[in-house]
């Protein structure tokens, strides 16, 4: 009975991937009912819905283009029917790597285009419905290449670079109202792409701890961040990289 009044609606961009699926896993064994959304792969969202229901939880998948805004907006209309969205995860986002003196400008717009205008398309509609709860959390993707850098990465290293500065500000204009914002920065996360980009002796060059994290070890830091506990911590970006930065 108490996890029927504790549960909230939350939505996970992104939720379709290996990181997105293991935060809509790790909202919904909180108890929290979770909007799994994709962009083209509606069907995998689907089926992180579905896991979540097979194990008695609460969950629903939507698509939709989250550069597109008014597609956006009507897709955040239809969630918003169900009631407010109090825990948002902002985790679409895409890489499309080249050094920059030979970077094109769709590489460059692209990839900004997911991440922050995606983050602006998604957040801002929600902020209203959220502030009259008087309890919110939004948690942003950010990324270590926003941190230091990393070669290749000009456009998502200025796209993620971007989610800090704007969970920063939001942060102040939220925090009266109950509402807590704030960023998690990635290093090296396991998932099928990882081990092209990043072999094992790479991985142990690079990352104090010589391995790569977990998607759930993510999950568990956005965990904490929407929960009752972390009330207190809001601006703030939390970096999970084995001692990278």
């Amino acid at each position: 009975m108490e996890q029927q009044e504790r549960r909230k609606l939350a939505l996970v961009t992104g939720g379709s991937g290996a990181l997105g699926q293991a935060i809509c896993l790790a909202m919904a064994q909180a108890g929290h009912e979770v909007w799994v959304h994709a962009n083209r792969h509606l069907a995998q969202a689907e089926a992180v819905a579905a896991t979540i229901r097979a194990a008695g939880g609460h969950a629903h998948a939507i698509a939709f283009d989250v550069t597109d805004a008014d597609a956006t907006d009507a897709a955040l209309q239809r969630i918003l029917a169900h009631g407010p969205v109090q825990i948002l995860v902002n985790n679409a986002g895409i890489h499309d790597d080249a050094p920059m003196v030979g970077m094109t400008r769709q590489q460059w717009r692209s990839v900004i285009d997911v991440s922050l205008n995606g983050f602006f398309n998604v957040t801002q509609p929600l902020l209203m419905p959220m502030m009259r709860t008087r309890w919110g959390r939004i948690v942003s993707m950010a990324s270590v290449a926003a941190l230091v850098g990393n070669r290749g990465q000009a456009n998502y290293a200025a796209a993620k670079a971007g989610i800090i500065a704007a969970t920063r500000s939001l942060a102040i204009e939220m925090a009266s109202r109950g509402v807590t914002v704030n960023a998690v920065a990635p290093g090296v996360i396991e998932s099928p792409m990882t081990g092209e980009a990043f072999p094992v002796e790479r991985i142990r060059q690079l990352v104090p701890a010589q391995r790569a994290g977990s998607p759930q070890e993510v999950a568990g830091m956005i965990a904490y961040l929407v929960s009752d506990a972390a009330a207190y911590v809001t601006g703030q970006t939390l970096s999970i990289n084995g001692g990278m930065a």
